[in-house]
């Protein structure tokens, strides 16, 4: 059975099931370790999103979209759309829609092009939208005193970055944050040589690959707005969610070769490349949440975790860095508790080890705010 039937045959046993039914037997479709809650809550394991509504102009049809991990390209989302009861299948009614870089959707032929909706379209167009951002940046506690081995940059309410060194370089004697600073900085210089009303992400990092020369290696992600909305680049496991209302509106995924192994760039053609990068596009609206951090964030913190810091903040008017400061806190006390479960300790777990708790790393958390332009 392809994916994309098995995303239709499992998304349309949800809906007939309906509000109050039982969670189904989803297929296994490998991919994703933490489980994401469904339409009323559920928890999937395997899915990276899923998410469903009314559809617009009502007649009893529901939109519906679930995306996965792809077992031949991990980290490949594949999602659909569906429409009364599992009979139509459209795009461009979603919100949330995400597309993808030619390059994933070579790697899985069932990946169609994704649009964005008109009405999506019209609410970017009628309210010029801004990053307002801030960060925390926690070393890990042995490291401090050389200030630790991830990056980070913010600029000009309109993009972000953050990068994590491969600490192992340490052990040849090399700053193994070096790479991931010269990275950031490169990157910043890329994004200020593109227009500004057409920032391209994946020129940007092949801009800052090809221009860091030092030895060592790191993971990247980099992320604009736009009048398309959030556009984003990741290469390994630093990432990023989007929320709203209170909801994971959108969660990247990660790239590793192994558990623990991520995918990351280094000078020369000796590692990954930026090709192997992933490209998404979210829409997104004033008041929506963009969190991004190292894997020192989400290694300690399930996304429920990040979002009801990010709920707490909105409702007590906590400008951006102070809730970075509070989620990286929260991740640094998880990172420490050996006697709870963590999302770490769950892949652990996952791929034969025996780990339980937190794990101890830099943490580097960014958010940003999505707000419209005074008028």
């Amino acid at each position: 059975m392809s994916m994309a039937v098995a995303l239709r045959r499992a998304a349309a046993r949800l809906l007939r099931g309906g509000a109050g039914a039982p969670r189904p037997a989803l297929p296994a479709l490998g991919g994703a370790r933490s489980p994401v809650r469904g339409l009323q809550g559920r928890e999937l394991p395997g899915f990276l999103g899923i998410w469903g509504g009314p559809a617009a102009g009502g007649g009893g049809s529901w939109w519906f979209r679930c995306a996965v991990s792809s077992v031949s390209r991990p980290g490949l989302l594949v999602e659909q759309l569906l429409v009364g009861g599992g009979r139509s299948f459209a795009t461009g009614a979603v919100p949330e829609e995400v597309s993808f870089s030619p390059a994933a959707r070579e790697a899985d032929g069932s990946q169609p092009e994704k649009s964005v909706g008109t009405s999506d379209k019209d609410m970017l167009a009628d309210r010029p939208l801004k990053l307002l951002s801030g960060s925390s940046y926690l070393p890990h506690p042995d490291k401090e005193e050389t200030g630790g081995e991830d990056a980070h940059f913010i600029w000009d309410e309109q993009a972000i970055g953050i990068a994590d060194g491969v600490g192992g370089w340490a052990d040849l004697g090399i700053d193994a944050g070096q790479y991931a600073r010269d990275i950031m900085s490169n990157a910043l210089t890329a994004i200020e040589e593109e227009p500004k009303d057409s920032i391209d992400l994946t020129r940007v990092l092949e801009k800052a690959h090809s221009g860091t020369t030092v030895k060592g290696s790191s993971t990247a992600c980099i992320i604009a707005l736009t009048d398309q909305g959030i556009q984003a680049i990741s290469i390994g496991d630093s990432g990023f969610l989007v929320i709203r209302d209170g909801c994971t509106l959108f969660k990247s995924p990660v790239q590793q070769h192994d558990f623990n192994t991520p995918y990351q760039l280094e000078s020369g053609n000796s590692s990954d490349l930026p090709s192997a990068a992933q490209v998404f596009k979210v829409p997104v609206a004033s008041g929506d949440v963009v969190v991004a951090g190292t894997d020192g964030l989400f290694d300690n913190l399930y996304n429920n975790d990040i979002t009801a810091v990010v709920v707490h903040a909105m409702r007590a008017g906590l400008e951006p860095q102070v809730t970075a400061q509070k989620i990286a806190a929260l991740a640094r006390q998880r990172a420490k508790d050996s006697d709870r479960q963590t999302p770490f300790s769950t892949a652990a777990q996952e791929a034969g080890l025996r780990h339980y708790g937190g794990k101890l790393d830099d943490i580097t958390v960014v958010v940003s705010y999505i707000t419209a332009f005074s008028t």
